[in-house]
């Protein structure tokens, strides 16, 4: 399969207008470009959330494949249970072509309710697609803080105020757990660069074993951003290398896109004031009370990216 635009123009809708999501949400966006990444015939399961909750309005659908709608933390244990449904039926010959199976989620199902599922599906090595649609916080149900959401970022259980620089800690690097299970393909995605993501969703869906993918998808209502302003947001995720974009296979890790530019001195690696000063739930961190805090997150962002580098390198 080829990856230009008038090739994947021509695919079948899987995902099709008339969802209720918000203006300017990241989530379509980026799924449409992870379901150009296979011609097969497709099962989706989908976690309780933002995405789920917005595309199945009974007794509508904005879905024309196979649809399994799960809990909010037993995503990938369902993706899993038919996976192996599958296997079984084409062991008995009841079931001759090939298949791909995928499991979407946000966040908060993946890095934080969903876990334990992920994880056992992912060690036990079935043949499935996990994407993380990761717009930093608990959307659906109120704009939560999650373990995926960012330092200094207000939202209603991590408020800014008097006291409070917003959330306290890091994010979780779920990306990394996910090496850490030894699976064929695991990479980082923004839906600014679909050729990136639609080229590592084939591979995905291709590496013969367990994937996963975790997509920085901005939300404009938790982020405050004007919703025109979507696609420009994750590329600035990229630039200031709050999100590279990566790949490891089969624990070998490489650049890809921008991050490779970057790393390689042929693109500018924006600060992170470039970042926080895009979104109204960081406006409190202009303050100068809050300078440590900034000076926090870059740190943390510049040893990230450098044992990204390292990684690479070795």
């Amino acid at each position: 399969m080829t990856t230009s635009l008038k090739s994947l123009n021509q695919l079948p809708v899987k995902l099709t207008s008339g969802h209720r999501l918000c203006a300017g949400c990241g989530e379509p966006i980026l799924a449409k470009q992870i379901l150009m990444g296979t011609q097969r015939p497709l099962v989706v399961s989908l976690s309780t959330g933002c995405f789920e909750v917005s595309t199945t309005v009974y007794p509508y659908t904005s879905w024309n494949v196979p649809l399994i709608h799960t809990a909010f933390g037993n995503g990938a244990a369902t993706c899993a249970g038919v996976e192996a449904a599958y296997q079984s039926l084409k062991r008995q010959g009841k079931i001759k072509e090939e298949m791909n199976f995928v499991n979407f989620a946000g966040d908060g199902a993946t890095y934080d309710i969903g876990l334990q599922a992920l994880s056992g599906a992912m060690e036990r090595g079935h043949q499935m697609l996990y994407v993380c649609l990761n717009n930093e916080a608990y959307m659906n149900t109120g704009i939560q803080r999650s373990s995926a959401t960012n330092m200094g970022a207000d939202t209603t259980t991590s408020p800014a105020g008097s006291v409070s620089s917003g959330k306290q800690g890091y994010s979780k690097d779920l990306t990394a757990i996910m090496v850490a299970h030894n699976i064929p393909y695991v990479a980082q995605v923004s839906p600014h660069n679909w050729r990136d993501t639609v080229e590592k969703a084939k591979k995905g869906f291709d590496c013969g074993g367990a994937a996963f993918i975790n997509a920085i998808t901005p939300c404009p209502r938790g982020w405050r951003t004007d919703p025109s302003m979507t696609v420009d947001m994750a590329k600035l995720a990229v630039e200031t290398c709050v999100w590279p974009l990566y790949e490891v296979v089969d624990g070998k890790y490489a650049l890809t896109a921008e991050s490779l530019k970057i790393a390689d001195g042929k693109a500018e690696k924006k600060p992170v004031t470039d970042w926080i000063n895009a979104q109204g739930r960081y406006r409190h961190l202009k303050e100068e009370r809050w300078a440590p805090v900034v000076e926090k997150m870059q740190a943390n962002i510049d040893s990230r990216w450098e044992k990204l580098i390292r990684l690479t390198e070795h």
